[in-house]
């Protein structure tokens, strides 16, 4: 949006342009360059500039969020849990454990997500009794015996 401000600056100084004219040109309402058109009026370009981050700032410094990203790397064993799988209770364990910050696990999601660039895996469900070797020779052999033919010859 600033790079939309700044060139409807950039209209404003040179004149002759119609608000709606600029509206148009920059693609936001009438409404919106109007006051841009105040705010330029009163304080120029730096009136339109990017006032900064809009909200609170995060609790959770980055130093502290590479602390936690370190100790997730580890594992769930070498952080005291008996499976290698992380959840979104352990992870707020360990967030709280590591920083001393209590958060919900739905903002544990998000800052999973959204600041780590992590997301959510499945581990792959296989029977511990299966055997891949078995089941290619059943495929190869056993398979076509019993499939039904195209020309409806039964089995």
């Amino acid at each position: 949006m600033e790079r939309a401000r700044m060139e409807a600056a950039d209209l404003f100084e040179q004149g002759g342009v119609s608000q709606a004219e600029v509206a148009r040109r920059v693609g936001v309402s009438h409404q919106t360059v109007s006051d841009w058109h105040d705010a330029w009026g009163q304080g120029g370009r730096d009136a339109l500039r990017a006032a900064g981050r809009a909200g609170r700032l995060p609790r959770i410094t980055d130093a502290q969020l590479a602390e936690v990203e370190a100790a997730l790397e580890k594992g769930p064993r070498a952080n005291g849990y008996p499976t290698e799988l992380w959840n979104l209770a352990r992870v707020t364990e360990v967030i709280e454990r590591v920083t001393g910050l209590s958060y919900s696990k739905g903002h544990v999601w998000r800052i999973l997500r959204d600041r780590l660039g992590w997301s959510h895996q499945r581990p792959a469900r296989h029977a511990v009794e299966r055997d891949d070797e078995a089941i290619e020779a059943w495929k190869k052999k056993r398979w076509p015996q019993v499939k039904k033919t195209p020309d409806g010859g039964g089995r």
